[in-house]
């Protein structure tokens, strides 16, 4: 089974927005970090901008140096 890899991301926020990000997450019942992952996926969806599959970025690798035995 493949592990989902995922990247940290620090940045700095104003308090009273890190308190409505709290807050929205709460009323979703989702964490902070899940709440900012939805956040950006439903703002790139809204404006177009495509979220590539994880492991594609990874299948040209493996093509290249799987020689299929």
């Amino acid at each position: 089974m493949a592990t989902t890899k995922t990247a940290t991301l620090t940045f700095r926020i104003e308090p009273n927005l890190k308190e409505a990000l709290r807050e929205a997450a709460n009323r979703e019942h989702r964490s902070i970090a899940n709440m900012v992952e939805f956040l950006i996926r439903d703002y790139c969806d809204r404006k177009g901008i495509a979220i590539h599959r994880q492991g594609a970025l990874f299948d040209g690798e493996k093509k290249s140096t799987d020689d299929g035995r």
